[in-house]
């Protein structure tokens, strides 16, 4: 079986008519009932960036990888289609569309802001939220994200990513092939489409909504990160009531393509923590 068969995409239409692709994962026992969890993937990526987190986690929940609209094998979304809180819809719709009332939601980077902002707008919805390299919006950042835009123009994605890919893995632990394939999934991204995406993202702030989440909340934050300091990931914890907050030392920004288990590992943990019916995970 070749990567490409691994899972079957499906789709729905969000209520702007724009056709949104997501991947479903469950293994759980079908006589029990079983959470619902929703991913949301970093910009230039797409659902197939938690390909190696399903094992961990579709036994226990159903896993449901959502590709947000541009990315992936979603539709392209015109201009007037493109905006926070059309992202914010899509996995509420979504999470309709499977008909799950209530559900757990976990991002990574872009992908973590989303999920901040679904939890702070929909509280009645969420369960619990895992903001993984998730701060409170990306503008304080240490590195200019609109310059991002102007070096993808002039390099093409490929070549940006290989020049800026110890910023977000590190090259001493990542396994043979992984930045290949990293690399080779991101630059599929429509550049057209990053153009108006990143500085959407740059005004994408949640800070001042945090206080409003209320459900559980798992913060991991990269240690060694150059794009934003540890300080930045701080203000989840300082900023949310109910907020686990771990850092993984000496790690660059992209922990979750990184380190997949790991992260799947603590984000297991943490769901069966807080499960919707209020059980404890066996000792």
């Amino acid at each position: 079986m070749n990567a490409a068969a691994r899972w079957t995409m499906q789709t729905f239409k969000a209520s702007d008519g724009l056709v949104i692709a997501y991947a479903l994962d469950d293994y759980t026992d079908p006589w029990k009932g079983a959470d619902t969890l929703i991913l949301i993937h970093a910009a230039m990526g797409s659902s197939k960036r938690f390909y190696a987190w399903v094992p961990h986690l579709a036994r226990d929940v159903r896993v449901v990888r959502i590709d947000m609209r541009g990315h992936g094998q979603s539709g392209i979304p015109a201009p007037e289609q493109l905006s926070q809180q059309r992202l914010v819809k899509d996995v509420v719709e979504l999470a309709d569309h499977l008909g799950a009332a209530r559900f757990h939601v976990a991002g990574s980077s872009a992908g973590a802001i989303v999920a901040e902002k679904v939890a702070s707008d929909h509280p009645e919805r969420v369960l619990s939220l895992a903001a993984f390299a998730g701060t409170g919006g990306i503008k304080h950042a240490h590195q200019d994200q609109s310059s991002w835009v102007k070096r993808i123009g002039e390099q093409g994605l490929a070549a940006f990513l290989r020049d800026t890919i110890a910023d977000r893995v590190d090259l001493g632990s990542a396994p043979p092939g992984f930045v290949d394939w990293f690399i080779a999934e991101s630059a599929k991204t429509s550049v057209p489409l990053l153009e108006r995406f990143v500085p959407m993202m740059r005004e994408f702030v949640t800070i001042d909504d945090l206080h409003r989440i209320r459900c559980p909340v798992l913060a991991i934050a990269p240690g060694g990160d150059p794009i934003h300091s540890v300080d930045n990931y701080r203000a989840l914890p300082d900023r949310i009531p109910d907020c686990e907050f771990i850092v993984y030392e000496g790690l660059p920004h992209n922990i979750t393509d990184a380190v997949p288990d790991r992260c799947a590992q603590d984000l297991k943990r943490f769901l069966l923590e807080h499960r919707a019916d209020g059980r404890q995970p066996a000792s």
